[in-house]
């Protein structure tokens, strides 16, 4: 019986976690949520519907925001995963963490790692966005805590002092020795 699996067979699979190779193992039907939750031990990504509705599980596979719930661990083996652990580097908050804390984007916090990864991804894409576009962004989420405005002023926070950070930057000459 070709592509049948006996029940409790596992597989080795191996991610790049957050910028460090991981490897775990799982049955071939587990989700990608479950196996970076419960092999990889990253339980920042959260579960809530299973079906890739509510975005609570959101990360990125190979730099793009993906739904963990509705991929099957076995097809990220070889791929980057990121998840909202990597969004701090030593220790520190990122700068769109540090916007969520300081616009009070947060309450009950299950929506917001997976939220928080949506935002990455499309600030790198539309790194200049208006309100309205952050919004339909949020639009793939569901929050019942914050009502979406601290989350969308956050946002554009950060698209801000980034535009600062980069006109700043493009404004300096280099000289080569």
């Amino acid at each position: 019986m070709r592509g049948a699996h006996a029940q409790g067979e596992k597989r080795a699979v191996t991610v790049e976690l957050n910028g460090r190779t991981r490897q775990g193992e799982c049955e071939p039907r587990e989700l990608l949520s479950d196996f970076i939750r419960h092999a990889l031990g990253a339980t920042g990504t959260h579960v809530g519907c299973e079906h890739g509705v509510c975005g609570a599980c959101t990360v990125r596979i190979d730099g793009v925001a993906a739904r963990s719930c509705l991929m099957l661990a076995v097809q990220a083996d070889g791929r980057r995963i990121d998840t909202v652990e990597g969004l701090a580097a030593n220790e520190m908050l990122g700068d769109l963490q540090e916007a969520f804390r300081r616009h009070h984007a947060l309450q009950c916090g299950f929506c917001t790692a997976g939220i928080l990864m949506s935002c990455a991804d499309y600030l790198e894409r539309v790194p200049d966005p208006t309100e309205s576009q952050v919004r339909e962004m949020l639009s793939g989420h569901l929050c019942r805590c914050t009502g979406y405005t601290p989350i969308v002023a956050a946002v554009l926070h950060v698209a801000a002092a980034r535009r600062r950070q980069r006109e700043a930057g493009e404004g300096m000459e280099v000289t080569h020795a």
